[in-house]
This record gives C-alpha cells, sequence and structure tokens, in this order.
C-alpha cells in the first residue's frame, strides 16, 4: 500500500476544491481520500508530497502515439498534402519493430507530462499495445481501417485487444469517411451491431473533406454516419472543425463524443472547432493532441493552454471557455469517453491514475484559481509523479518502467532506417 499525504488534493468530485487530504493507494486502486488519520495499517511506502499538487491525470483523447518519428517531418502544409504526400508514403515503410519502439518514445513523453491513458489510433496495434504494457502504461486502441485494408482484422482485434490486458481495451473504427468506402462503411455498421461496440473515427476535421463528402454522397460525413448507422453506436469523433448547426444536432442526437485537437488543427490550417456551441449542445468534449507529425509534441498542457485561450480570441469575448471547462476536458471527460467510470476523479474505489504537480515554482504563484493555473501556466516539466493503474511509472526525473538510454536507441534505429 502507498500512502501520498503533506500535499494539495484537487479531486475533480466536487468542482475545484483544494483540500489537504491525503491518498492511499492499494494495488490498482484508491482505497482511501481524505484526512490525515492516526491509526492506520502499514504502509509498503509513503511519499511527502511536500506541498506538490495531487490531481487525475490526463487523459489524451486522440493520439497517434507511434508518429513520433514524423516529429517536425512535414511542417508548413495543409492536410491532405500532409497526409497523402508526406506521411502515408513513410508510414509504408513501418514494422512492427518500429512501431515498438517508437511508441515507447511517445510513452516517455506522456508520462513526463502527466499523461496516464492515450487513445491511440494507429497501424500493426500488436506493436504499440505490447509497448504499453511493457510499460505498464493504459491505452485503448481505436481502429483505422480504411478502403484498402484487411477489413478481416477489424473483427478479430475486436475480439483479441478486448481480452488482451487489463490496461488494453479496443474500439474498432475507420480512419476517416474519405479513405473509406461504402462497402467498408457497410462492414463497420454490421461489426458494431453484432459486439455491440462503440465507434470511433475522423470527423470533418477541414471544410475541404466536408465539400468532398457532399459532393459524393450529398451529404456532410456527419449526416452520412447517421444514415448509415454508425452513430447507433457510442461514437467518439476526433477533430469535428467543420461542422454545421445540423451536424452539431445529429452529434446531439446520438449522444457523440467529440474530441478537440486545437494545436493539430491550427497547425495544419484547418480552422476552428466550435467549441461553445458543441458544450452549449451538451455534447461531451474531450481534448488529444493528434499526433506528434501534427503537433509537435505529445503535451496536454500546451493542449489546454490553447483550448482555453484560443476560442477566446478568434470569438472576441474573454468568457467563451472556462478554464474549468477546459481542465474537464483534459480529465474527466477524457474518462467519460473510455467509457469509464473508475477513472478521472480521485475518489474511493477508482482507478489510482495520479498525478502530482510542483507547485513551487516562480510561474505557479499565487494560486487564486487552480483550473486556470493549470491550463495557462502550468508546464508538463512541473509534473514530479505519475502513478497509472496504482503503480508509479514517473517520479521526480526517473522512469520506473523504462529504460530511457535505450528507448532512445532503438527510436533513433528506426528513424534511421525509415529515413534511409
Amino acid at each position: 500500500m502507498i500512502r501520498l499525504y503533506n500535499g494539495k488534493l484537487l479531486s475533480l468530485c466536487d468542482g475545484f476544491e483544494i483540500s489537504d487530504w491525503e491518498v492511499w493507494v492499494e494495488e490498482s486502486m484508491i482505497l482511501y481520500v481524505g484526512p490525515a488519520i492516526g491509526a492506520h495499517p502499514p504502509f509498503e511506502r509513503e511519499i511527502d508530497l511536500r506541498g506538490n499538487l495531487l490531481m487525475p491525470g490526463f487523459k489524451n483523447a486522440h493520439a497517434h502515439s507511434a508518429m513520433t518519428f514524423l516529429r517536425s517531418y512535414a511542417d508548413d502544409l495543409p492536410l491532405q498534402s500532409w497526409l497523402f504526400d508526406k506521411v502515408f508514403p513513410l508510414e509504408a515503410k513501418l514494422t512492427p519493430d518500429d512501431i515498438y519502439a517508437l511508441t515507447k518514445l511517445a510513452i516517455l513523453e506522456y508520462v513526463r507530462g502527466g499523461v496516464t491513458s492515450a487513445f491511440d489510433m494507429y497501424y500493426k496495434r500488436e506493436a504499440f499495445a505490447q509497448a504499453a504494457i511493457d510499460c505498464g502504461y493504459r491505452m485503448v486502441l481505436c481502429g483505422a481501417l480504411a478502403a484498402g485494408d484487411d477489413w478481416t482484422v477489424g473483427e478479430m482485434d475486436t475480439v483479441k485487444f478486448n481480452n488482451l490486458h487489463p490496461l488494453i481495451s479496443y474500439i474498432p473504427g475507420i480512419h476517416a469517411e474519405y479513405t473509406a468506402n461504402l462497402d467498408l462503411l457497410m462492414f463497420m455498421k454490421m461489426l458494431l451491431d453484432e459486439y455491440k461496440m462503440p465507434f470511433f473515427t475522423h470527423n470533418s476535421e477541414t471544410k475541404r473533406e466536408v465539400d468532398e463528402c457532399i459532393a459524393r454522397y450529398g451529404k456532410s460525413p456527419v449526416a452520412w454516419f447517421e444514415e448509415l448507422g454508425t452513430l447507433d453506436s457510442p461514437t467518439a469523433a476526433a477533430h469535428c472543425v467543420a461542422v454545421s448547426d445540423e451536424d452539431i444536432a445529429i452529434l446531439k442526437r446520438h449522444g457523440v463524443n467529440v474530441i478537440h485537437n486545437p494545436t493539430s488543427n491550427l497547425k495544419l490550417g484547418s480552422g476552428f472547432a466550435p467549441v461553445r456551441k458543441l458544450m452549449d449542445a451538451g455534447i461531451n468534449l474531450a481534448l488529444g493532441t493528434d499526433g506528434a507529425a501534427s503537433n509537435n509534441n505529445l503535451d496536454m498542457f500546451e493542449e489546454m493552454h490553447l483550448a482555453d485561450i484560443m476560442p477566446c480570441g478568434y470569438r472576441h469575448d474573454p468568457t467563451e471557455v472556462s478554464s474549468a471547462e477546459v481542465l474537464d476536458m483534459a480529465t474527466v471527460n477524457g474518462a467519460r469517453l473510455q467509457g469509464r467510470s473508475d477513472t478521472g476523479v480521485l475518489a474511493v474505489g477508482k482507478k489510482a491514475d495520479i498525478i502530482a504537480l510542483d507547485l513551487d515554482k516562480p510561474h505557479l504563484y499565487p494560486n487564486f484559481d487552480t483550473p486556470a493555473l493549470l491550463t495557462c501556466a502550468a508546464h508538463s516539466s512541473d509534473v514530479v509523479l505519475t502513478m497509472v493503474d496504482g503503480k508509479i511509472l514517473y517520479e521526480n526525473g526517473e522512469y520506473k518502467t523504462l529504460d530511457r538510454e535505450k528507448v532512445f536507441y532503438e527510436a533513433r534505429a528506426a528513424v534511421k532506417r525509415l529515413y534511409a
């Protein structure tokens, strides 16, 4: 059992109240949250937080972790040119060993920055699932079928990855409407109905994507998915930048979760997601980094910062989005997207996915508003502890389940071969 004490606790259970309570962790679960107790069971370890802030870990709700090898490779290009001319040709050269090594590189970045789970859409899923398992990292694998793929893999993955390991789960999905075709979408609908599974996809990322879908089918991607019935399953849609009011009504009607990716959308010139409209419609809005190729990092603090200030700027209204709403996007809303009620807050019986931040920094004093401090002042470098499923993966500059030098050695070897 681990005791975390003498810190500031942001549980996210009851708004954003800060308390001096402590947390006890037994195996993978939170056993106790409350004030210090004189008599207590013996602890294997007691961690004096020295005033640091203890809070739930961040959920990166949309990522392509192994794309670390494309960081800064194809900058200053619009989405279609970036994807088809630069990204896809290099991705075709990836081996499972490459993806295993490059995913570990991403996990180094995740746990250093307090990200305790990622929704990862990529290829050769066995490789990045194994990387997560070997690191003790929580990951949701998201299907990414396209028209030219072997679709039977989608069904095999649904069975295999949801029974592979407690830290791994799987959501069937397609890459996007524009890389699918009608036959694939009908297959996906059959798969979702048969296995009673959620559905994941990129959706309405750019105006061009929407215009081309309308030209093909007479409908936007959102309306097309609704007509085909895929939205009848619990759905997570990444981006939703170019959605109309009618699209938002459809998303609301079907309870679709939307993942906001502000850095990626800005970098690729895709536009601004209508965040306020989506939230006012009652849509669960989570936050994601996208891949390192279109970001160029996996830093949820930067993502929160942009998600906080960007809508206020382009809408000319400083009240457009609040820091508290953005913090929810990065934590509890990501857990809700995952369909999990056992994580996202610090409470008894929840999974011990916990982080600690060092508040004794010039840029974090004084603190009049903790959500604003986290979204607009804190950095990933302020994270001093990351715990996933009750196991400490990172603490005070030390990786507990990763050999940093080995990870870099293997990642460099993969990059050298891919760019040869």
